[in-house]
């Protein structure tokens, strides 16, 4: 009945039956959890004892009936009950071993697949956030080259402020040279005048002097 059960499990395991996988593991990790794994150790061993009691039976057996050279039907049977309980118990622990392996690397690879989804969901989410940042930066390199457009646009629009600011800054020398050069003139105007007018008056005082002194000899 026991090799029945576990060769019923074993085949659960290795054959995906609709949800009768996933039911068989939950059950052995719930009975992997709290006493169960102390009560599954002491059964295998006990199962480790008897299977080791009919092996030693049976050599002691074979034993005998080497020493007799032949062996009585009563030793047949209990080599033949021996052997018997010797099988089921070898296939009984055999079927456990390959049970608990077998679940054991399915919990594993369940789990690898839990992350290997979960790896796919935040590459997804990476790749999502690439063609954002991709984008952004598209978005980033067109405003960049706006800003590079408009900054030669002003640095051009500068050079000629500064070239026409020389310009005007010549034209202003050249008009304050000017306006020097007309003050000069102003002011020698200014001293000739004055001689001129200090000329005049000479000549007026010498008139009158002469027309008085012409008028005392007349």
């Amino acid at each position: 009945m026991v090799l029945f059960a576990e060769g019923v499990v074993a085949f659960l395991l290795l054959v995906k039956i609709g949800p009768l996988r996933e039911l068989v593991i939950k059950s052995l990790d719930q009975l992997k959890m709290g006493k169960g794994p102390a009560t599954v150790k002491t059964i295998a061993c006990t199962m480790s004892v008897i299977l080791l009691s009919s092996f030693i039976s049976i050599v002691k057996i074979q034993n005998k009936g080497v020493k007799l050279g032949t062996m009585s039907p009563m030793d047949q049977v209990l080599w033949r009950t021996h052997l018997l309980e010797a099988s089921l118990m070898g296939f009984t622990l055999f079927l456990g071993f390959i049970i608990d392996r077998m679940h054991h690397y399915l919990s594993k690879l369940i789990g690898l697949r839990s992350n290997v989804g979960a790896s796919k969901e935040e590459v997804d989410r990476l790749q999502k956030e690439t063609m954002q940042l991709k984008e952004k930066e598209d978005k980033s390199s067109q405003e960049i080259k706006q800003l590079q457009e408009k900054i030669s646009t002003l640095s051009e629009d500068l050079k000629k402020l500064k070239l026409e600011c020389k310009e005007k800054d010549k034209n202003i020398e050249t008009a304050e040279a000017h306006v020097a050069a007309l003050q000069k003139q102003a002011a020698d105007l200014l001293l000739e005048y004055d001689r001129l007018l200090e000329d005049n008056q000479n000549l007026q005082t010498q008139s009158l002097a002469t027309s008085s002194h012409f008028l005392a000899m007349a």
